[in-house]
């Protein structure tokens, strides 16, 4: 408990950290605008005083080669000058091989009125223009500035995110998998036991229909405590029959729900394909069940399978309860269910059976409310 507050502290210490450093760049970067802002400022009032000089100098007797040589060095910063509501001249304006049109000039003209103050110079005796002058490109680059890093420091905060999330999961999933190879491994001792008395009751001659009945469900219980023991494991595939194994673990679950209409429909022959029995079964397993529950034990559900030229599929469909399109996706989520009790891991692990181990597909294939869903797994076939 200790060592979980400490981590939530650190956590909220470093988006606090982080917090400053964001702020603090941010004004920086204000501040440099403002500083690049006056400077440019000083630099077109420098400009408009030379402009006064070389209009209201005697050529024949001042030297005008400094204010000359300023006007001649703004290379950067856009001007626009006006004189009676009129513009009579501009600089770095477009490109120097064509003439910006009036329209061009009028919309650059209202962008600067925006972004600087004018400076007023008197040209003649009661005679004055205005200075109109944009942002240089340094300045208009320095305000995108910070949303450039803001997006850098977004993005290397989702990978840091993303990773820690992975690193969790990756950590859960190894807790998962160890809980469930124990869990098998503590399944052995009671199965070895019962098996024993398996064998002392045939000994006693106890009704046949009764010990090969608890058979099956030893059996069962040894396959479900293999399948718990490969979790987290790679599991070897092997080239079987997919018709006779998905009806074995049909058969078996047919026997044991008797509310239930089952109707099994296959091709009448083999169809060899790559898997895994004990995990194949663990699918048709959670997927029947799924259905079941999806109809509160009571209803009409059928196993088909069919093929196409890539694929096997096989379809469970139910007349149960039905899930909206919304929740198409959502139902293959860890966590996700709609029953009051469970863990929502049964398709969660069917998709992975499906689609990590046989490379297959699994997908609501159809579902309407109050009518029934078909789910369908589609398995490669052997090429």
């Amino acid at each position: 408990m200790q060592f979980t507050e400490k981590r939530n502290v650190n956590r909220w210490v470093i988006i606090g950290i982080s917090f400053v450093i964001v702020v603090a760049i941010i004004w920086q970067t204000y501040v440099f605008f403002n500083i690049f802002k006056a400077e440019e400022r000083a630099k077109m009032e420098l400009w408009a005083d030379s402009q006064r000089t070389i209009n209201n100098a005697d050529l024949e007797t001042q030297d005008i080669s400094l204010p000359s040589k300023i006007i001649q060095e703004n290379q950067t910063i856009p001007i626009i000058l006006v004189q009676n509501d009129s513009i009579v001249g501009h600089l770095n304006i477009g490109d120097s091989l064509s003439e910006p049109s009036i329209e061009t000039l009028d919309a650059y003209l209202q962008t600067f009125k925006k972004e600087n103050e004018s400076i007023k110079m008197e040209i003649g005796s009661g005679t004055f223009q205005y200075l109109y002058y944009g942002n240089s490109k340094l300045l208009n680059q320095l305000k995108y500035y910070p949303i450039a890093l803001l997006t850098i420091i977004f993005l290397f905060g989702l990978v840091v995110y993303n990773f820690y999330r992975s690193t969790k999961m990756a950590t859960q999933n190894k807790l998962w998998a160890g809980m469930a190879k124990e869990t098998a491994h503590q399944i052995g001792t009671p199965l070895s036991s019962l098996i024993g008395w398996i064998e002392i009751m045939k000994a006693d001659n106890v009704d046949e229909t009764t010990v090969t009945e608890i058979e099956k469900d030893v059996v069962r219980l040894q396959t479900i405590a293999d399948r718990f023991s490969k979790i987290g494991s790679e599991p070897v595939l092997e080239v079987r029959d997919i018709v006779a194994e998905t009806k074995s673990s049909y058969d078996y679950l047919q026997s044991r729900f008797s509310n239930i209409s089952f109707t099994f429909k296959a091709p009448d022959k083999a169809i060899p394909v790559s898997f895994n029995p004990i995990l194949h079964s663990w699918t048709i397993e959670n997927l029947v069940k799924n259905a079941i529950d999806a109809m509160r034990g009571r209803g009409k559900l059928e196993v088909r399978i069919s093929e196409d030229q890539k694929f096997v599929k096989i379809q469970v469909c139910d007349s149960g309860k039905g899930i909206s399109k919304s929740q198409f996706k959502k139902v293959f989520e860890p966590g996700f269910t709609t029953k009051k009790r469970g863990w929502g891991l049964g398709l969660s692990l069917t998709k992975r059976i499906v689609e990590d181990y046989h490379k297959g597909r699994i997908k609501v294939l159809n579902s309407e409310i109050n009518r029934g869903t078909i789910m369908q797994v589609s398995l490669p076939k052997i090429k």
